[in-house]
């Protein structure tokens, strides 16, 4: 898969993602990983750090149950749900403009 188009789409699960709970960096990646295990760790940190930047999303720290140390939990802004659902709507235009043109090719 192209690079750039990757990034958009991860970008968009992610914001999927905090757009159900708020999570720490750690749990986002081993989620994404299920999915996509080509993707570094590194890409997803990439990520996070850029949709908080452009203020998708805002951190904050929480103290663990078993008394480690604290973690920086991600929790999506409104502006990350607006672009979240925008993102979405784009997405699904576009599976159903490649499915128009699949089944097109078969006939």
């Amino acid at each position: 898969m192209d690079t750039q188009l990757k990034k958009g789409v991860l970008e968009m699960c992610v914001l999927i993602k905090l757009s159900e709970q708020d999570m720490y960096g750690y749990e986002i990646m081993k989620l994404i990983q299920e999915f996509f295990p080509e993707v570094y760790d590194g890409s997803i940190y990439a990520i996070l750090r850029r949709i908080k930047g452009e203020g998708y999303a805002e951190t904050y720290m929480k103290d663990i149950p078993s008394g480690g140390p604290s973690r920086k939990y991600y929790r999506i802004t409104e502006e990350g749900r607006t672009c979240c659902n925008a993102m979405i709507k784009e997405w699904e235009r576009m599976v159903m403009s490649v499915a128009g043109l699949i089944e097109k090719r078969k006939h």
